[in-house]
């Protein structure tokens, strides 16, 4: 019995921690890799996460950007074609 309450409460919380990612996509206006910041053309900007692959970035290119929910930390950067 505790071994299946356990299972259950693993399984929960795993997906909580899905539910508080989301995704914005939008124009780069500026991206510094010295901070890891990248402006968005309507003014977002996002902090790359350790780890995350930016891809060839460049100002003018579309992209998608995963964070998490509540903060402006990038979990995924995808430049969109």
């Amino acid at each position: 019995m505790m071994k299946k309450m356990i299972i259950t409460a693993a399984s929960v919380l795993a997906m909580a921690g899905a539910a508080f990612a989301a995704e914005v996509e939008g124009v780069v206006t500026n991206y510094d890799p010295a901070t890891k910041m990248i402006t968005l053309e309507s003014g977002e900007s996002y902090t790359v996460g350790e780890g995350v692959d930016v891809g060839d970035l460049q100002p003018g290119g579309k992209v998608a950007i995963t964070y998490d929910d509540g903060t402006t930390n990038a979990t995924a950067v995808t430049v969109v074609e």
